[in-house]
């Protein structure tokens, strides 16, 4: 959704590269390309006013002029603007001391609040509560069984007392899902409640109603990020007849302008606390508004990109690779194991285009040619395998190759190519742990021999091995979740590749 926005917004901030110093009309010109940019992206004229002043005021003073790289510092000025529009810092729900904590979402129809109910009773269940759907939705057709299906989809049960389609009082289901939920003893309750085609009386009161009764400790304001500039005008008519307390951005997967994301937060007040970019029920995380700046502006989110690996990777299974890595043991049957941990994390592109300059140029390109099918060729093809044919790929002669291309669907030349590239990888693997100190038979027969028989008298201790880690790391990554965010994130300005970087022209050895 912001790509045309990151694009615009990373070629006018590269012009100012190279500059020792910025003069009053080079920022004038940059404030205007950026104001162009985020009116094309349909950011509410209102903000963009607010944001540009702001950015010309502190560019125009002693902050950029006596940097060392003033358009480095251009950069992280725009980058502290788009977080503070964005909301500032990451805000989580707030729940309640004594359980069960009501979380209500209100909305037009259409936005997607059903969908986003299951998907946060699934986030919910993976944070550890026990949530419960309640049906109040009871205008639409089939919007009642759409919950259930949702709910069992995740893992919830759902409160249905009433059929819908225009049977049942949604206030009563709605109190009467409360008190369920406290003699059950569920801690969370997520009221879906009736949308409209547009903001009228009658929605405005349901919504008050139940909000009434339920006393929620959440208000959620669940508005689809395609709609342009009538998100805005639906969010100040919900924050004045209703109320509520957060905002939910919906179909960021789209390929709209995207600028209503920019504007709800500055101007209802209120700030985004999830985003959801798809249809399944994983394609949905807490909004952080640091992260989504520096994905606008092109650097990357090597964060969220962290914390979705976490989730996928299983840590025993990851760390038993990395050791066969060391010693050159890796079989097809971890790469499969690894793979599909892979393809947990979402679509190939997307999570590439997390990587820092993934939208520069002839990466961004590059990206736009990946295809997940090729991934679901190659698990065939594994899969296609017999256990020991995984375990030790060298056994795979000529017939065994014709075999497992017939029952995987491919052909002769495919099982060749990834039996091959699959040796040249993991030979690869093991001469970069050796370089990196990993593992402790990655020295070659002549260095063990060399190094045989030198304990020298009065040498002292042991020089530490060339790109071995320091001690205490045990030859894992180290913990920077205590550094300051300044030193979490790229230094602004590294938004871009270097001029004339083809990834294609990179050269691999080759096994022999």
């Amino acid at each position: 959704m912001f790509d045309t926005l990151s694009e615009r917004l990373s070629g006018t901030l590269a012009n100012l590269r190279g500059k020792g110093r910025l003069s009053d009309a080079d920022i004038d010109a940059t404030a205007r390309e950026i104001r162009i940019a985020l009116l094309e992206a349909d950011v509410a004229l209102p903000v963009v006013r607010g944001f540009i002043a702001r950015i010309k005021e502190r560019a125009k003073g002693s902050e950029v002029s006596g940097a060392l790289n003033p358009a480095q510092q251009v950069v992280k000025i725009v980058n502290d603007e788009l977080i503070a529009i964005l909301g500032g810092e990451t805000r989580r729900l707030r729940l309640a001391k004594e359980p069960p904590s009501v979380i209500m979402l209100a909305g037009l129809q259409g936005s997607g609040k059903t969908t986003l109910a299951g998907k946060l009773a699934h986030w919910l269940k993976g944070q550890g509560h026990t949530p419960l759907l309640v049906a109040c939705d009871l205008q639409r057709p089939n919007a009642v069984n759409q919950l259930q299906i949702v709910g069992e989809r995740a893992g919830v049960p759902t409160f249905a007392p009433e059929p819908g389609n225009g049977v049942g009082d949604p206030v009563d289901v709605a109190r009467r899902g409360v008190g369920h939920a406290r003699e059950k003893m569920y801690d969370v309750v997520i009221v879906d409640t009736a949308g409209r085609l547009g903001v009228d009386e009658e929605l405005m009161r349901q919504a008050a109603d139940i909000r009434d009764a339920t006393r929620p400790d959440e208000t959620l304001f669940v508005v689809d990020a395609m709609i342009g500039q009538d998100a805005v005008a639906t969010a100040e008519a919900f924050r004045d007849g209703v109320g509520f307390s957060g905002v939910v951005l919906t179909k960021l997967d789209g390929d709209a302008r995207g600028g209503a994301a920019l504007s709800v937060r500055e101007v209802t007040g209120e700030p985004i606390l999830f985003a959801s970019s798809g249809e399944k029920l994983a394609d949905f995380d807490v909004f952080h508004p640091d992260r989504m700046a520096s994905r606008i502006l092109g650097m990357g989110d090597l964060l969220t990109l962290i914390e979705q690996a976490e989730q996928a990777f299983d840590e025993e299974q990851t760390a038993k690779a990395a050791a066969k890595i060391s010693t050159g043991e890796l079989t097809l049957e971890d790469f499969l194991e690894q793979m599909l941990a892979v393809r947990k994390m979402g679509p190939i592109g997307n999570i590439l285009g997390m990587l820092p300059g993934a939208n520069a140029g002839q990466m961004k390109d590059a990206l736009a040619q990946v295809d997940d099918k090729h991934l679901d060729k190659l698990q065939a093809i594994i899969r296609g395998m017999t256990p020991g044919e995984r375990a030790d790929p060298k056994i795979i002669n000529g017939s065994r190759r014709l075999r497992i291309a017939n029952g995987s669907g491919v052909s002769v030349s495919d099982v060749n190519e990834l039996v091959n590239r699959f040796f040249e990888a993991r030979k690869m693997m093991k001469q970069m742990a050796g370089q990196f100190g990993f593992g402790g038979r990655s020295a070659t027969r002549k260095q063990a021999k060399g190094r045989k028989g030198k304990k020298g008298k009065g040498r002292g201790p042991t020089p530490a091995r060339a790109g071995a880690l320091p001690a205490g790391f045990g030859g894992g990554v180290p913990d920077l979740s205590g550094l300051p965010p300044s030193l979490r994130e790229l230094p602004p300005g590294l938004d871009q590749l270097p001029p004339g970087f083809d990834p294609s022209k990179l050269k691999f050895p080759k096994g022999k």
